[in-house]
């Protein structure tokens, strides 16, 4: 079966920052028959609200990746919804004419219900870009300033039904967050993050269907190996395991 992998940080930390550091990366997914990989940047590496100046560099960093390795990584842009609408447009413009970025990536600088989502939703429109949203259930952080819950994706979703939006890690927002998700036909989720648990991902596509479903490992931070065979080894029929593993993502990222 195909493999794209929409959810990895080939930079993160001390691993890939060397070319012979990224080779082994896509060693490591060609060996578990990753084919093409979406890199969202080592996005923690100055903190959580990092300033502009800070992600030119980390998006500088993560857009060479796509332009050196092109047959394999597909570069998102990092941004910061609250550094307000001049600074967002001003970067993801860069970011499109540069690199050729897919999407943008956003973590926990703001909750997903902020007003200052306005921006990137406009980013998203004029660029027609995809945004992977991070998003975990706060029943257990608590951090409700900077942590989207499911809802709070959701809300971002319904608010701008004509951007396509994806919510990440599957196991993180849990059955609570594929009840948020469920009737947005704009949001997608993806699995990544966190040990797989039995019957979510049977649980996501009877609820989501398939086709809004993306797979995504996480990588370096969770094996390539379990994230797959969660996908690989769920009740599901084989056409869905293939839409999950590839085909929702080529589409969503027109990358066929």
């Amino acid at each position: 079966m195909r493999i794209i992998d929409v959810h990895t940080h080939p930079i993160f930390s001390d691993i890939g920052r060397s070319d012979a550091g990224i080779q082994k990366v896509i060693a490591y997914g060609r060996a578990h028959g990753v084919e093409r990989m979406i890199a969202l940047g080592d996005v923690l590496h100055y903190g959580t609200n990092p300033t502009e100046e800070q992600l030119v560099k980390l998006n500088d960093e993560n857009g060479r990746l796509q332009l050196r390795h092109p047959d394999y990584f597909v570069s998102f842009c990092y941004l910061n919804p609250m550094l307000g609408e001049r600074a967002v447009m001003g970067e993801i413009e860069r970011c499109v004419t540069r690199y050729g970025v897919r999407g943008i990536k956003l973590e926990v600088a703001n909750n997903a219900a902020h007003s200052c989502m306005r921006h990137i939703a406009k980013a998203a429109r004029t660029f027609n870009l995809t945004v992977l949203q991070h998003s975990w259930s706060t029943t257990h952080i608590g951090d409700r300033k900077h942590q989207s819950d499911p809802e709070d994706t959701a809300s971002f979703a319904r608010r701008f039904p004509d951007v396509r939006i994806i919510m990440a890690h599957l196991v993180g927002i849990g059955y609570r967050g594929v009840l948020a998700a469920k009737g947005l036909p704009n949001l997608h989720v993806d699995t990544s993050g966190g040990f797989p648990e039995e019957g979510l991902i049977e649980y996501a596509v009877e609820h989501l269907g398939a086709d809004n479903v993306l797979y995504g490992s996480d990588l370096p931070i969770r094996e390539l190996s379990v994230k797959i065979g969660s996908i690989l080894s769920a009740n599901i029929p084989a056409a869905a395991k293939q839409q999950i593993l590839a085909e929702n993502t080529a589409r969503l990222l027109n990358l066929n």
